[in-house]
């Protein structure tokens, strides 16, 4: 496999996917044309605001960009493809829409056969066993929580470390991780912004500028530093 799972696409104060640049580059080395995944709407915006977003970044790689919700034959589509990204949003809608149209498990085997993977944000939840660790609402009603179980764990983009200067008593992205936990036998890895997960051939590390927080049953969370292989 050759994947990028990222935390976010835009860094605080960056543009959209600017800090992936050199990794998407190479990612993506020798492919002229991706199919973009625009179900998750960050924002409700439509499909086609969405994938001309991808598609200016895009055009800076010299890389076309078809929006998946263009063809009517979206199986067909995702089949022929060469690679794919499917980009941050809403988590609930982008697994609801993907099992729907009997997409999710038609990408899961194209990414599984080679096929490089761009997400970002919910499109790196959707890389994980099940996207029961997101952060989103749930706007809508997925028939199921399972994803492409593309890396045996969940994943948490944007993880959030407590600040302890904002008078704030409600739960901590932690509190809520471990009480996961409490009910699934899942590792979780937290990333944070900035990071992200590479997987070439059955190699998994952490990568970015940010330590990253696992948790897992029956121990404290912890902490791994960048380009860490995760077993």
């Amino acid at each position: 496999m050759n994947i990028i799972l990222a935390s976010t696409s835009t860094l605080y104060g960056g543009n959209y996917l600017e800090y992936l640049k050199n990794e998407i580059a190479l990612l993506f080395k020798g492919i002229d044309e991706i199919i973009f995944v625009p179900y998750a709407r960050p924002g409700g915006i439509s499909h086609e605001e969405y994938t001309a977003k991808a598609a200016a970044f895009f055009a800076t790689l010299n890389i076309r960009v078809k929006g998946l919700h263009e063809f009517t034959q979206p199986e067909m589509a995702l089949n022929d493809a060469k690679a794919y990204f499917t980009g941050g949003g809403n988590t609930f809608l982008l697994v609801k829409t993907l099992h729907e149209l009997g997409l999710m498990n038609v990408l899961r085997n194209n990414v599984l056969s080679g096929k490089p993977y761009l997400g970002c944000s919910a499109g790196s939840n959707i890389g994980g066993l099940n996207m029961k660790t997101t952060n989103d609402m749930p706007i809508v009603y997925p028939p199921s929580f399972d994803c492409m179980g593309l890396v045996p764990f969940n994943l948490n983009p944007h993880y959030l470390d407590p600040h302890p200067e904002i008078k704030h008593n409600g739960e901590t992205r932690e509190t809520r991780l471990l009480e996961f936990l409490t009910q699934n036998q899942i590792k979780v890895i937290g990333l944070r912004e900035g990071n992200w997960i590479s997987v070439k051939g059955n190699t998994i590390t952490v990568e970015g500028t940010e330590f990253t927080r696992i948790f897992e049953n029956g121990r404290l969370p912890y902490e791994i530093a960048p380009g860490t292989q995760l077993t």
